[in-house]
């Protein structure tokens, strides 16, 4: 297999099944009916797996790679299924940090061709029961398995965990979950199965009433990991990582209870050498010291203000790179932002990306510092050529953001 042959493949894949990724709603493809044909068809490999399933609307990327982390601390062989990818596709599926083999890639997607007509999967279907497949073939301990999006209609659903846990319920995809924190919630309480511990790491009284309502519902241990009091720190330096890691001990002290081996020095290590282990970026990720440069992939209102709130601490010069897609409420963003800050809006290159043109009414109106610009490189390097040492550069607002800054700037930096 040619590199060519790889990547002819992949687009292959991307062409032939909807991607939300890229084209948003109307890729989303509800219903366990599809991937259940799907698994049935390699054979369940998913029913091989241990799994540890991790929903929410923020923090399940942090929380999944912060517990493979521990795992892989206290010698065990973890696959890591998380989405979207920021540069590779094969970032999406990694075991022990390292990215899936394309080798397997190529090859998958040649049987993925030859499916029944009776199964027409989505591009999240199909990589979903990839991940299965690849971390069976691999003899993996635990499969920490990222839920796609929402949590009962999600093609991950098909899998029956050790422990589940849900990191927060915030408003997100209202187009398809629901347009108020409790139809969210009950959707994201959809992976709560039966006997099977559920951890929450939400705060809102009403989030966790409805998650244990459907616990109770289920027979389902419930635990509350928001009244965790820990000290422990991480090498993922956003402050809502605090949440997230009180979220990835209870899951470990479950685990424990399953006779899993972890010991409290293996926990240690591992939270703080998670970019180490898991190569997870993309979360407050300091791509450089000089000038400071951190980029953050939190796009919904909810980690934006957490994101924006962090930043307003720093007592720098902020040069803010940002992009959105087209289904972004620009206006709830205009209210949050920064202060005293030089904004660079950019248009992802993607097909969803939105070009700042199309809302600078809404810029004009929030009165702030800005400049235009046709893609995220020129946005960064305009940045950098107005940022002195003693500044710094913020690039987010989308995946697609950090993601195409990342893969122009992070082989060459």
């Amino acid at each position: 297999m040619t590199n060519e042959q790889y990547q002819e493949a992949v687009e292959w894949l991307f062409v032939q099944a909807p991607n939300y990724q890229i084209d948003g709603q109307k890729a989303y493809k509800p219903g366990l009916d599809n991937i259940t044909k799907l698994c049935a068809f390699f054979g369940n490999p998913q029913e091989n797996l241990q799994c540890i399933h991790i929903g929410g609307t923020n923090g399940k990327g942090s929380t999944s790679n912060m517990l493979a982390s521990i795992l892989q601390e206290s010698g065990y062989t973890v696959g890591l299924y998380n989405s979207p990818h920021l540069i590779d596709f094969t970032e999406r599926i990694k075991i022990n940090g390292k990215n899936c083999d394309k080798e397997f890639v190529y090859h998958f997607i040649q049987k993925l061709k030859k499916l029944p007509e009776d199964i027409r999967p989505s591009f999240f279907e199909f990589t979903t029961i990839m991940a299965f497949e690849y971390f069976y073939q691999q003899k993996v301990d635990f499969a920490i398995i990222e839920v796609g999006l929402g949590g009962r209609l999600d093609s991950t659903n098909i899998i029956k965990p050790l422990v589940t846990a849900i990191t927060n319920v915030q408003l997100d995809h209202q187009n398809i979950l629901g347009n108020t924190i409790e139809e969210i919630a009950r959707e994201k309480a959809g992976i709560i199965k039966n006997n099977t511990t559920i951890i929450s790491g939400d705060e809102n009284e009403t989030v966790k009433s409805i998650i244990k309502e459907k616990a109770d519902q289920e027979n389902a241990p419930f635990v509350d990991a928001s009244l965790l009091n820990s000290d422990l720190k991480s090498d993922l330096k956003g402050n809502y990582q605090e949440k997230n890691i009180k979220v990835v001990l209870v899951l470990v002290e479950e685990l424990r209870k399953l006779n899993v081996s972890i010991s409290g020095r293996e926990i240690e290590t591992g939270l703080l050498n998670v970019h180490k282990n898991t190569r997870f970026i993309g979360r407050w990720f300091e791509f450089s010291k000089d000038p400071l440069t951190i980029c953050d992939t939190a796009h919904n209102q909810a980690g934006l203000e957490q994101v924006f709130a962090q930043l307003n601490s720093i007592g720098r010069q902020k040069h803010i790179v940002l992009g959105f897609v087209n289904d972004k409420k620009i206006d709830e963003v205009m209210n949050m932002l920064p202060e005293k800050s030089v904004f660079y809006f950019a248009k992802p290159s993607i097909h969803r990306g939105r070009h700042p043109k199309d809302y600078e009414d809404l810029l004009l109106k929030a009165k702030i510092n800005y400049k235009i610009f046709d893609s995220v490189q020129e946005a960064y390097l305009s940045a950098k050529q107005q940022c002195s040492s003693e500044d710094m550069i913020f690039i987010g607002g989308s995946n697609f953001v950090v993601g195409e800054f990342l893969e122009k700037n992070l082989l060459v930096s």
